[in-house]
């Protein structure tokens, strides 16, 4: 059975199939990347929790920076929150985002372990 969690007209925040859950690129709030990466990992723990998962468990992030200029400042905030010996797979690229105030997206796909 396919889990929508949080749908809406035209996406949803996560769907879950089968053992996996598929988070949609989250974009948070803040004038610094480093706010932004902060409230984006606290969206994805959020989400992970609904969808019966946790940040342990994530298998892949792709992150896109609007400059990756700004890498470090990201990756500062990103190896506090990831847990040590859980890292995901990770690929990081540069876009244009959704709006000029966005600085940071996050992507991540995680497994559900079974109840």
């Amino acid at each position: 059975m396919i889990q929508r969690i949080n749908p809406g007209a035209r996406m949803s925040e996560a769907v879950v199939y089968n053992g996996i859950a598929w988070l949609a690129g989250q974009v948070g709030e803040g004038a610094t990347v480093a706010e932004q990466t902060a409230d984006c990992l606290a969206q994805v723990d959020r989400i992970l929790a609904e969808a019966g998962s946790s940040k342990e468990n994530i298998l892949q992030t792709i992150i896109w920076l609007s400059d990756m200029a700004d890498f470090a400042e990201m990756n500062a905030v990103w190896d506090k929150w990831v847990p040590a010996g859980h890292t995901p797979a990770r690929a990081t690229g540069e876009a244009k985002l959704a709006a000029p105030k966005y600085k940071v997206e996050i992507i991540v796909t995680a497994a559900v372990p079974a109840k």
